[in-house]
Parts: structure tokens; sequence; C-alpha cells
């Protein structure tokens, strides 16, 4: 059963999805009700898994990393625990901040961020190629993100 949102509680969600740092009065005060209300609902969407924590998020050019990519994985599935052992293997390369399980041509579709594309190469062959369970990689550079947001509040 999914949790039921209503009015309000898709009002707070369009502040907090708009600037997570806003404080929960200055949201109360928007929408007529107490701060405590606001409090409230929050940790209900939070218990109800509409919401799932607030971070800061780290701009990966600013850290010097100024290459974007997604890798396919194509993985020779030998035996029923193949996928779980790659899986396993590329979450310990720290510049992989995305994998996502998918159907069709791949196995895993990872984003990757390098500081070049020199390190971008060696992360491909030296990490990811060098899983003997990855038999093939395709990789797609992001020439630049066109836009990014969240799943809008809708009705």
């Amino acid at each position: 059963m999914s949790f039921k949102i209503d009015g309000l509680d898709r009002k707070i969600l369009s502040f907090l999805t708009k600037d997570a740092r806003i404080p929960f009065l200055e949201i109360a005060r928007k929408c007529n009700v107490s701060g405590a209300a606001i409090h409230q609902r929050v940790n209900q969407m939070v218990a109800g898994r509409v919401v799932s924590g607030s971070q800061f998020n780290v701009d990966p050019k600013g850290l010097g990393y100024g290459t974007c990519a997604f890798i396919g994985l194509v993985i020779n599935l030998v035996s029923t625990s193949t996928h779980d052992v790659v899986f396993k293997k590329i979450t310990r390369i720290p510049e992989i901040v995305e994998c996502h399980h998918v159907s069709g041509k791949y196995s895993l579709l990872v984003k990757i961020y390098a500081r070049d594309n020199e390190h971008l190469r060696k992360l491909i062959t030296d990490c990811i190629q060098a899983i003997p369970e990855v038999t093939t990689t395709e990789t797609f550079i992001s020439l630049e993100v066109g836009f990014m947001r969240q799943l809008e509040v809708g009705d």
C-alpha cells in the first residue's frame, strides 16, 4: 500500500524540493499551519518513503572532475552469483556514483566522474574492464547536462 499525500503534503514538498534547507517554520508560515504540523508531516512522508534524506550536492567540477560518462557493462553470467560479484566489485570504485540494474543489451549501467578523458580511460581499462566477469563495456561521454530535476509533486 502506498503512502497517500494530500494538498498540504504537496505544498510542503514543493518548498523542500526547491530548497531543502528552508526552515520548517518558514514553510509553516507560508502554509498557515504550525511548525509542529510541518515537522509531523515531513516525518510521516519519510516513514512513508515519499521523502528520503536531505543532503548537500557536491559539484564534481568543483572537485576537479570535469568528465562525466555513462558506461554500459555486459557481464558473462557463468553462474547466478556473477551479477552480484561484479556489482560488489564496482561499488569499490569511488568515481562510480550511480549503478542501475537494467534490461536490454547491458546488465548494469553506471554513471562515473573522472578528472579528464585520460583518467576516464584508466578507470575503464584498469578498474572496470579488469573485472574478469565484465566481457564488454560501452562508454557514453556526457557533453553537458541538459537538465536535471526531481520528480514533480503533481496531483
